[in-house]
């Protein structure tokens, strides 16, 4: 974990503990060249590629780093909100309103609404220039780079399907923003309480409107059918809380009462919306992990579940493209 902070510091612009915003700089200087990012893993042998890659080292670090930042944080506690947060949220706004205006179309099937091709097309070809809105003036040229990941942040067009692999890119759009610099130090708690959530709940409604097929779902035997990453976080938000425990979070009046201030409780409740049966039948990983007697040790359990289940899985990576940002060389000593 040391060794994921360290890269972050050096890499992301996340100043090293005790330093301010003003001493972390953009690692991409004005004459830096982008490329646009291609897929690298086509084999299981390449996974050991991946394993050792500036991108794995630069990508956890970067998750690592915001698990931190939000120990014992409520979603609504106060923070920072900057002009290139506020963009953010307008693009997100944007993807939201796109779902509006393509209702779904009637057809036999019931999952893999068709209409999410046309609202998929319009992303595709406004990508580009809802990433350039983002950008500062100096950065303009990181934004065919930056905008594969946005488009591969949102399910699959083909297959009509959504999963941690998809949530991992809008993880890598964030982080190649804060490569840039046009995310900074000081923006840590707004990127996963303001973008990130704004993220999953224009995700939800996709995945809800379009019926999207999970991707590579485990059925009972995953922790959820499309994310991963709001469990890892919103556990951290949960470290040392004087009153709620693990055991408490599939009591359903604790997540009516305080999903608006915890990121876990959000996923919880999306879950019991979308679910019928009992929890521990739909949700066999989640009730195991209720059991589990501090926050702390969830929070752990579920970062090495995230290496483990999402990051060193080939049918997942198979699909992570790599550009100059987020690079396939092998990491910096």
């Amino acid at each position: 974990m040391i060794c994921y902070q360290l890269t972050v510091s050096k890499i992301l612009m996340y100043a090293v503990p005790g330093s301010t915003p003003e001493d972390a700089t953009p690692e991409v200087t004005a004459n830096f060249t982008f490329m646009v990012p291609k897929k690298e893993i086509s084999m299981v042998p390449d996974m050991g590629k991946w394993k050792r890659s500036q991108a794995y080292a630069d990508y956890m670090g970067f998750i690592l780093t915001l698990n931190e930042a939000l120990k014992g944080k409520k979603l609504t506690c106060e923070y920072k909100v900057s002009e290139t947060v506020e963009k953010l949220l307008d693009l997100l706004g944007t993807l939201d309103r796109w779902i509006n205006e393509t209702p779904p179309v009637d057809q036999p099937s019931r999952f893999g609404n068709k209409a999410y091709r046309t609202w998929y097309a319009k992303l595709d070809q406004e990508a580009e220039a809802l990433v350039a809105a983002v950008l500062p003036a100096d950065r303009q040229a990181a934004a065919p780079e930056i905008a594969v990941y946005l488009k591969e942040s949102v399910g699959n067009s083909t297959r009509i399907d959504y999963g941690t692999g998809h949530e991992a890119a809008f993880a890598a759009f964030l982080c190649c923003l804060c490569k840039v610099g046009a995310l900074r130090v000081d923006d840590q708690l707004a990127i996963v309480f303001k973008v990130f959530n704004r993220y999953l709940h224009v995700m939800r409604k996709l995945q809800r409107t379009y019926r999207m097929e999970p991707a590579g779902s485990q059925g009972v035997w995953g922790l959820d059918d499309f994310q991963f990453l709001p469990f890892i976080w919103g556990s951290s938000q949960f470290i040392d809380h004087p009153t709620l425990e693990p055991r408490h979070f599939i009591d359903e009046r604790v997540v009516n009462e305080h999903h608006q201030d915890y990121m876990f409780l959000e996923c919880i409740k999306f879950i019991n919306e979308m679910k019928t049966g009992p929890f521990a039948e739909h949700s066999n990983q989640l009730w195991n992990i209720s059991a589990v007697p501090t926050w702390s040790k969830v929070n752990q359990g579920l970062i090495r579940m995230y290496k483990a289940e999402c990051l060193e899985k080939f049918p997942v990576i198979q699909h992570f493209k790599f550009g100059s940002l987020l690079s396939i060389q092998p990491a910096k000593p």
